[in-house]
């Protein structure tokens, strides 16, 4: 019996149909990302909110929210989208903001892990290293 997985690029998550479902890729893999419950989608919005009025107002770069992926490595490749995200004006390509996957961990990482839903990888967001600040708040 063959039990090898389909290692998965970058482009082909990006260029995944949407069934209804979030994900991410680990070393190649997908990993399929439940809905969020809501206090954690309060905590998300409570959060995300001021912290994208004080970047603009400072025009200090780009505050992103949880359906953007970041591609931190390749071969395979690893893609992982955190909760909150920033992204410093001056790590901003010329071209502008990607239309696809972000090539490079951003400045600031907020992610928020219920420990009722805590499963293989949930913690993959100490995969994205070189970003500057990793800030996780952990709930029961």
């Amino acid at each position: 019996m063959n039990t090898a997985t389909k290692t998965v690029t970058a482009n082909e998550l990006f260029r995944m149909p949407d069934d209804g479902f979030r994900y991410e890729l680990v070393d190649g893999e997908l990993i399929q990302m439940t809905p969020s419950g809501g206090e954690h989608g309060a905590v998300v919005i409570n959060l995300s909110s001021p912290l994208h009025q004080h970047v603009k107002v400072n025009k200090l770069g780009v505050v992103c929210g949880a359906e953007t992926g970041y591609k931190l490595r390749s071969n395979p490749d690893t893609v992982l989208a955190p909760d909150i995200s920033f992204v410093s004006a001056e790590r901003i390509p010329a071209s502008g903001i990607p239309q696809t996957f972000w090539t490079q961990p951003p400045d600031l990482v907020l992610r928020f892990i219920n420990t009722y839903r805590i499963r293989r990888r949930a913690l993959s967001t100490a995969n994205l290293v070189g970003a500057r600040t990793i800030l996780q708040d952990r709930w029961s």
